[in-house]
């Protein structure tokens, strides 16, 4: 599946992979503002997060957001050849089916990139870019989803 604007895809991730861990965490606060539900899926060691604020303070939780970064990275990386990610993508499906991640989650988690994206280049992130992200957000989540299994 092919793009239409690998470009733009591009150049908008240059300017947020400068500093990933600062936009992801972006990206992670929104995504608990609009599904606050999401948070108890978060324990490391058995503790259950206090608050958002707790959690994205934690250095396991960090890890977590610089490991989604760099999926995003290879998605870039690969935009004009998403396939060659599949296998690697179903199997990163299959470990948030396990930890009990719903498939319809992942719209809000598409919301929320787009947000850090439109929070991070400001007037930079034109309409065409941000359909260029949908679309390749859809890509990564359809891929995504054959590790759930048809739910």
């Amino acid at each position: 599946m092919e793009l239409p604007e690998p470009e733009l895809i591009r150049q908008s991730w240059r300017e947020v992979s400068r500093s990933p861990l600062e936009h992801g965490t972006v990206l992670f606060a929104r995504l608990f503002d609009l599904e606050p539900d999401l948070l108890p899926l978060f324990q490391y060691n058995c503790r259950q997060f206090s608050s958002p604020e707790d959690c994205l303070s934690s250095p396991e939780f960090l890890d977590h957001i610089r490991k989604v970064m760099l999926v995003i990275d290879a998605a870039v990386t690969n935009v004009e050849d998403l396939s060659s990610l599949e296998e690697y993508l179903a199997g990163l499906g299959r470990k948030h089916q396990a930890v009990g991640v719903k498939l319809s989650s992942f719209s809000t988690v598409g919301e929320s990139l787009l947000y850090m994206l439109e929070k991070c280049l400001g007037p930079a992130f034109t309409p065409a870019t941000r359909a260029a992200w949908s679309q390749l957000y859809g890509a990564v989540v359809q891929a995504m989803s054959r590790g759930w299994g048809g739910e």
